[in-house]
């Protein structure tokens, strides 16, 4: 019998043993083998199973780490390590080792049998031990935050959750067109938009020409996502020609939609006063955008961090709620906002009515001038490639 042939019937004798009971000589079968079998990853992992079974857990462990010296990778080393840390009592060790196990963990649906109940154990000790770490931060962290009471301390305290683990990083994530070295700020500061203020004052008369479309019917309201055949779906398979999430355009693809235009001529009006993002063939964009009720828009990303979007909210007939990154807000009637939509975010309408607002691009304010022209014609230019 060759060695490896012999380490198979040794582990699976082992085996046999600790499922009867018999933990102590799986122990001395398995530290039998050491000398010719030493560098094996399964040998370690079996004699910290025996360990365990025995009650002795820093021997488990040791072992555990030895299959790490060999394997840093070996995920069944990372969980039952987490595991041993977390029955003894070791919560905030055992929170950082199941860090790691999840890092390298497969998808759900590919793990093996019966680690569905540990893995959500590891989850629930992780949430846990970062919220009390959240909370250790903030008493600790308390004194020196009150001495800047009148600061705006959000960006820190953002930064205080993601090293304690209760909200995670978000990035821009373009799905067409990326500039590098923006920021990727979730809603921006309205000192960016002096016209803010001029949008807000109109909302009545926008209010009043949407009132007669939904009076109407909505007509020339359509389904928001429209993928064509063959489209891979991803999120959007719910809202897929569904009119749960449904628009209509004053600006769609850079282009003027007179038809909705006529219906809205105030609107219309307001919006070419604005400074709309200009980038032939893409935009500007403008509709209204109606959410029907109890209806959740997916986390998604948008096009392009070269343009930002605004909404401001016309139809609110309870609670609505908006998610840019780890910020989330309420619409509320009459108050716009700006964000990027390349950050992650994701939309509800808790109402037993249909919630619409008003959604138009403009261009990212931290681009010069230089850029935009530019990108205008980048994106002309990459289409054409595309399409020829």
């Amino acid at each position: 019998m060759n060695e490896q042939n012999s380490l198979k019937t040794t582990l699976q004798e082992a085996q046999s043993r600790v499922r009867r009971g018999d933990a102590r000589s799986a122990l001395e079968l398995l530290q039998a083998a050491m000398p010719v079998h030493g560098e094996s990853v399964d040998l370690h992992m079996n004699v910290a199973i025996a360990q365990r079974a025995l009650g002795n857990y820093p021997a488990a462990i040791e072992s555990l780490n030895a299959v790490l010296a060999i394997d840093p990778y070996t995920f069944m080393a990372l969980l039952s390590k987490g595991s041993i840390l977390e029955q003894i009592g070791h919560l905030r060790q055992a929170a950082e080792v199941y860090r790691n196990a999840l890092r390298i963990a497969p998808p759900d649906a590919k793990l093996p049998a019966g680690l569905a109940a540990p893995m959500q154990q590891a989850r629930a000790v992780i949430a846990q031990q970062s919220e009390a770490m959240a909370a250790h931060f903030r008493d600790a962290l308390g004194p020196v935050m009150e001495s800047h009471e009148g600061e705006s301390l959000g960006r820190f305290e953002e930064c205080l959750d993601i090293v304690a683990g209760t909200k995670k990083v978000y990035n821009a994530e373009p799905v067409q067109l990326h500039v590098p070295q923006l920021p990727a700020i979730p809603f921006f500061e309205r000192s960016h938009f002096p016209w803010l203020e001029t949008l807000e004052a109109a909302t009545d008369t926008i209010r009043g020409e949407l009132d007669s479309l939904l009076k109407a019917g909505l007509p020339g309201f359509e389904p928001y996502v429209q993928y064509a055949p063959g489209t891979p779906e991803n999120q959007f398979k719910a809202l897929n020609h569904a009119r749960e999430w449904s628009s209509l355009w004053l600006w769609k693809d850079g282009e003027a939609q007179s038809e909705s235009m006529a219906r809205c001529p105030k609107t219309a009006a307001l919006l070419e006063q604005l400074p709309l993002a200009d980038q032939p063939g893409f935009a500007p964009t403008a509709l209204f955008s109606a959410l029907a009720p109890h209806t959740h828009i997916p986390p998604h990303t948008g096009s392009t961090n070269a343009r930002l979007l605004v909404h401001l909210p016309l139809v609110l007939p309870g609670p609505a709620r908006f998610r840019v990154g780890n910020q989330q807000r309420e619409w509320r009637l009459g108050e716009a906002w700006v964000f990027d939509d390349t950050i992650e975010h994701e939309a509800w309408n808790d109402a037993d009515e249909t919630r619409v607002i008003l959604i138009f691009d403009i261009w990212n304010p931290l681009l010069s001038a230089a850029e935009r022209e530019l990108i205008s014609a980048l994106l002309v230019t990459h289409r054409d490639w595309l399409q020829g």
